[in-house]
């Protein structure tokens, strides 16, 4: 089993490189594990204490449960992927029974924020791409897919994305195997990436 763990600011180009590694890949070889689904519960808080939640600092993850799953997948076992809404700052009580591939893609903001998570990676890649572009893309996505008007969004990526991006996210880009500069669609990054995979297999 080869475990990717793939981290970069929000609106990055994580989902595009993820999508790239997995369209060369057969579909029963590789799974992908969202950080996003490990969001910690919050069921005893009320909505509007949800709101206020930092949810781009590591204490808002459950790193523990992720490392987990990811233990119980080396062994062989299916685990049971968490389902977290954006819309209710919550987790379902839904969830995604995820069975062991050869390859598991970790991907989230946070991943390389946790060292015992960050040591379980075989290769580690991080997406760059310039801060203006990340803040475009994170509008257009909380607007459309999360409910978000633009001045919460603009609110909450200046007093929390910004700083928590500098702190936490930024400085694990020196762990990172492959760097890829997300500004254009980057083939030969993602090549290269494939070419590692598929030598590791």
């Amino acid at each position: 089993m080869l475990i990717l763990g793939i981290a970069g600011g929000t609106g990055s180009g994580k989902t595009t490189v993820v999508n790239q590694i997995l369209n060369e890949l057969p579909a029963d070889e590789v799974c992908v594990i969202s950080q996003d689904s490990y969001y910690r519960q919050s069921e005893n808080m009320t909505y509007e204490e949800r709101t206020k939640i930092n949810f781009d600092h590591p204490n808002s993850i459950d790193f523990e449960l992720l490392v987990t799953h990811l233990k119980a997948l080396k062994k062989g076992e299916i685990i049971e992927q968490p389902i977290y809404s954006f819309v209710t700052h919550n987790r379902t009580n839904d969830f995604v029974k995820t069975h062991p591939r050869k390859v598991i893609i970790v991907e989230g903001i946070l991943v390389f924020s946790n060292k015992p998570l960050l040591d379980m990676f075989d290769i580690k890649i991080y997406v760059h791409a310039d801060s203006d572009e990340r803040l475009i893309r994170r509008i257009r996505r909380d607007v459309a897919e999360r409910g978000r008007d633009v001045a919460e969004v603009l609110d909450r990526y200046q007093n929390t994305l910004k700083p928590m991006h500098q702190q936490f996210i930024e400085p694990g880009k020196i762990y990172a195997d492959i760097i890829i500069p997300n500004d254009r669609y980057n083939t030969v990054a993602v090549d290269i990436v494939r070419t590692v995979i598929s030598n590791k297999l």
